[in-house]
């Protein structure tokens, strides 16, 4: 069941009938001191202790969108600690990972900074306002401005990569969305893709179920393997039982990480049943004192047919 008791202390909590958004405090799943974003039409939760948006969902849909990972309820990451801890939700890295190991002297686990050192969060007019420790290797912190719209099911996160010390780097914002298993996966491709067949493999297994038909290169997590696609898509959609989520990205000129990739999807094998929407900015070289930004937005719409692709064709 649900941990979501909101503190009943006035000052937790947030309600601006101008912006339409209400902001409580609230513990979820053994985290104290989480946010719960509603709007009407849909809600976010947002655990700072590991720095992650860890749920969308429609108002009415119990069951959310986002992928979470009950074993770990509560738990903290340890900066220390050599293992992962997959909480699952939304966070950003910087990209790209072949940089990892010149920076980090590894290419995993990522800089735990970025990924889910506790952050501060400050309640905004529509949302909260998130912000990390400065990562020791890459000298940046990350802030994260979490907002919903005043009326629609939509979310948007603006998120900042701040050089504060150090040596120059080369960096791409790279947003990791989790979510659960989907019926299946979908990129809206370009009129004139770089990409000869829609996409470009990241990994060696090929993906399950793909199919590229009307403007649509989709997929279904493969149960066995690891998948990593690639591609110029600036749109992707989730489509799952109840709900369908689309995520977009600003695009701009410059190059991106991965020979050009501005969207990625990443599909687990069993046990664990999720996938990753992921979105790329262009490459910065930030010195001290530099920042570069990009918004990424999330819209959900309720399922209104059986179709799978109509439902995509819907929400593009």
């Amino acid at each position: 069941m649900e941990d979501r008791t909101a503190n009943s202390n006035s000052s937790d909590r947030l309600a601006n009938t101008r912006a339409g958004v209400s902001v409580a405090r609230i513990a979820w799943h053994g985290w104290p001191d989480c946010y719960l974003l509603k709007n009407g039409s849909a809600e976010a939760i947002v655990v700072a202790a590991i720095g992650r948006v860890m749920q969308l969902r429609l108002a009415a849909d119990a069951d959310g969108t986002f992928w979470e990972n009950r074993t770990l309820d509560g738990q903290l990451h340890q900066a220390d600690a050599h293992d992962w801890p997959n909480f699952g939700g939304d966070k950003c890295w910087p990209a790209p990972q072949s940089a990892w190991p010149s920076l980090l002297g590894r290419d995993w686990p990522p800089p735990v900074a970025f990924d889910s050192l506790p952050m501060q969060a400050i309640t905004t007019e529509r949302g909260v306002l998130m912000t990390s420790p400065v990562d020791s290797d890459f000298g940046i912190q990350a802030v994260r401005h979490v907002e919903l719209d005043s009326a629609e099911p939509v979310m948007r996160i603006r998120t900042e990569f701040r050089k504060l010390h150090g040596d120059p780097v080369t960096v791409s914002i790279w947003t990791v969305t989790q979510m659960q298993e989907p019926e299946r996966i979908y990129a809206l491709l370009p009129a004139e893709s770089k990409f000869a067949r829609g996409y470009t493999p990241l990994l060696n297994a090929q993906p399950a179920g793909l199919k590229l038909e009307d403007g649509l290169l989709s997929l279904v997590r493969h149960p066995r393997a690891y998948v990593k696609i690639g591609g110029d898509a600036t749109s992707l959609a989730w489509v799952g039982r109840n709900c369908v989520v689309r995520i977009s990205a600003e695009v701009e000129p410059g190059e991106y990480p991965d020979g050009g990739c501005v969207t990625q999807i990443y599909t687990n094998p069993n046990p664990l049943q999720y996938v990753e929407l992921e979105t790329l900015g262009p490459l910065a070289t930030l010195s001290a004192g530099d920042q570069v930004e990009r918004t990424t937005v999330y819209r959900l719409m309720p399922r209104t047919t059986a179709d799978p692709d109509a439902e995509a064709l819907n929400i593009f």
